[in-house]
């Protein structure tokens, strides 16, 4: 019996699409084999991740859906994928914050997944535009109370995006009279060519406004998001001082990226690019 049987849903849709994205597709018995689970399971799952945009049902498996540039999935419909690459991300981009900082976190699950992490880092400034982010430290701050050394959080305010994050005028007005040493940019995706990039024009224009009042800007970001282009560039990879990334990324990629910025893989010695 399959030790896949005790996974959650989350998971096990997590482990179907990256299958299915990996292979370019995969039948129902294959899942089935793969997962330790019933016929009837693996299709309430692939009903899930179809209803969901992120692959398309066809006879007897699914196969990828190529999505629009300019499509945005929803915050839980991100955060179910590359549970584990996150988490690792999360934990080596922790170790970039020193106490006492004053730091940026866009929206986005893996800033997410990072905002968890930096619950002990003592005194710290935290700027978010994500609803999800602050939520995590305040509702730190109502389990423990207002103990020593709590970050303090600013909030920007804005228009509320799918993925949760808060964007627009009001935001932008906010980040361009604030300067903080770290930002810590999730993105949809990342390439050579069209560097960082979203499907949403008003996030862009409010990335631009973090990227531009950062010291430092920190992409994290899974190894999926790597020639994933989005509707809107908001940065160049030159403008980017070093991505946090996971072991899934291929190694041409990793030689591709070194080239630009220091390249961190999660749970590997990091490699950097010449200054």
């Amino acid at each position: 019996m399959s030790e896949n049987q005790n996974l959650l849903a989350e998971q096990r849709r997590a482990l179907i699409l990256d299958e299915v994205r990996r292979r370019g597709g995969v039948r129902v018995n294959e899942l089935t084999r793969k997962l330790g689970v019933s016929d009837m399971t693996i299709r309430r799952d692939l009903d899930a991740l179809a209803r969901q945009g992120v692959l398309e049902k066809v006879h007897g498996g699914a196969v990828p859906v190529a999505e629009a540039s300019t499509h945005e999935p929803g915050f839980e419909a991100k955060s179910g994928l590359e549970l584990s690459a996150k988490e690792d991300i999360a934990r080596a981009a922790a170790e970039l914050v020193a106490p006492g900082a004053a730091i940026a976190l866009s929206g986005g699950t893996t800033t997410y997944a990072l905002a968890h992490r930096l619950l002990d880092v003592p005194d710290l400034t935290v700027v978010t535009n994500s609803v999800r982010v602050a939520d995590v430290f305040h509702a730190a701050q109502r389990t423990s109370g207002q103990r020593t050394g709590a970050a303090t959080v600013v909030l920007t305010g804005g228009v509320r995006t799918p993925s949760d994050s808060l964007v627009g005028p009001v935001a932008d007005q906010a980040i361009a009279t604030l300067h903080f040493d770290v930002l810590f940019l999730g993105v949809h995706g990342i390439s050579a060519e069209a560097g960082l990039s979203t499907p949403n024009l008003a996030e862009a224009e409010t990335n631009r406004r973090l990227v531009q009042s950062a010291r430092r800007v920190v992409v994290v970001a899974d190894h999926t998001k790597w020639g994933t282009v989005g509707l809107s560039s908001f940065a160049t990879l030159e403008q980017v001082d070093t991505l946090v990334t996971d072991a899934g990324l291929p190694a041409e990629a990793r030689a591709e990226i070194s080239e630009h910025l220091r390249l961190v893989v999660a749970g590997e010695s990091d490699e950097s690019a010449d200054d």
